[in-house]
């Protein structure tokens, strides 16, 4: 049976994506079919589609993509399952996130049942399922590297990304003292996610605070630690979301570190089923609640890949497959 399905066959701009039909894949014997609804176009697959970084290729293949079809978050129906499945049933809503095999930018993907997978949080359609993960396991990856603790003080620079929105929902509930930095038109959606201080960098430079922070958080990867060293605690630490000028990050990551004083860490994200629960759960218990900017059907997945890379983007954008 045939799908709709994006697919690459080289590295490039948002045009080398185009939608054809191919072949639906078929469950293993421990891998459930999902029919997706919904799906998020994001960094991640932009940073794969591109190979800007060439560290990329290491897992998607040196000189062509070795998987076809990107997409890495989705909310869907399981259509079938294999032989050995366990864990779903044909029927049940699911969402997740697979950053190993992707699939998502396409009708229907097949992923292992032992994934990053879970039935929906309650209540919720699939557009509102699908991007809890991406920008959540991100966030939540750097705030456990960090180890923020209740009554530490926290910035976010970038607060509106699907990243920075998320890591100020997740260290509020972790129970920091959040301060978050965003331009001028996004000051109110940002202070509806709960951070105790917002600052707008178009009206104050955020370095110049009076205020130490044990944690700072770049989600966009415009800061630097040079700079932001200043309003570090003794002991503060400085994640970016990006390697730096020259991949200086990998640099400080490696070397700061050794001197007992402020330092720069670089962990590598994962993710597992558990992460993905978890985050159900908050979605569920209202501590946390993706912001999403816009849709697009499948047929627009170039022009979808183009507005995520100005860089301009609120929170999620969504990829709409089917009603």
């Amino acid at each position: 049976m045939k799908m709709r399905a994006s697919i690459y066959l080289k590295y490039g701009p948002p045009e080398v994506v185009q939608i054809m039909e191919v072949e639906r894949p078929m469950p293993k014997d421990h891998e459930v079919l999902i029919k997706v609804y919904a799906g998020t176009v994001n960094r991640t697959d932009c940073g794969f589609r591109s190979a800007e970084y060439f560290v990329s290729r290491l897992f998607s293949g040196l000189i062509r993509p070795r998987l076809m079809t990107l997409g890495n978050e989705f909310a869907g129906v399981i259509e079938a399952i294999g032989s050995n499945v366990t864990s779903f049933t044909v029927g049940d809503r699911v969402f997740g996130y697979n950053d190993k095999t992707f699939g998502a930018h396409a009708e229907y993907m097949v992923i292992a049942e032992n994934s990053s997978i879970a039935t929906m949080p309650r209540n919720l359609k699939f557009e509102e399922a699908a991007p809890i993960c991406e920008g959540g396991h991100y966030a939540l990856c750097d705030i456990r590297a960090a180890k923020v603790k209740r009554g530490q003080n926290v910035l976010v620079y970038g607060a509106t990304g699907a990243i920075g929105s998320a890591a100020v929902q997740l260290m509020k509930y972790f129970g920091a003292n959040v301060t978050a930095v965003c331009g001028t038109k996004h000051v109110e959606l940002v202070k509806s996610l709960g951070p105790d201080v917002v600052i707008d960098y178009l009206k104050q430079d955020f370095t110049e605070t009076d205020q130490r922070f044990d944690f700072i958080f770049d989600a966009v990867g415009k800061s630097s630690f040079a700079v932001c060293k200043k309003i570090l605690t003794p002991k503060g630490i400085y994640i970016s979301t990006e390697l730096g000028k020259h991949s200086v990050n990998i640099l400080l990551a490696l070397t700061t570190p050794l001197f007992g004083g402020r330092k720069l860490l670089f962990p590598i994200p994962t993710m597992c089923k558990k992460d993905v629960i978890f985050l159900k759960e908050l979605v569920e218990n209202g501590s946390f609640k993706p912001i999403i900017d816009r849709k697009y059907g499948l047929e627009q997945l170039v022009e979808a890949y183009w507005y995520v890379e100005t860089g301009q983007k609120t929170g999620n954008v969504l990829l709409i497959i089917a009603e």
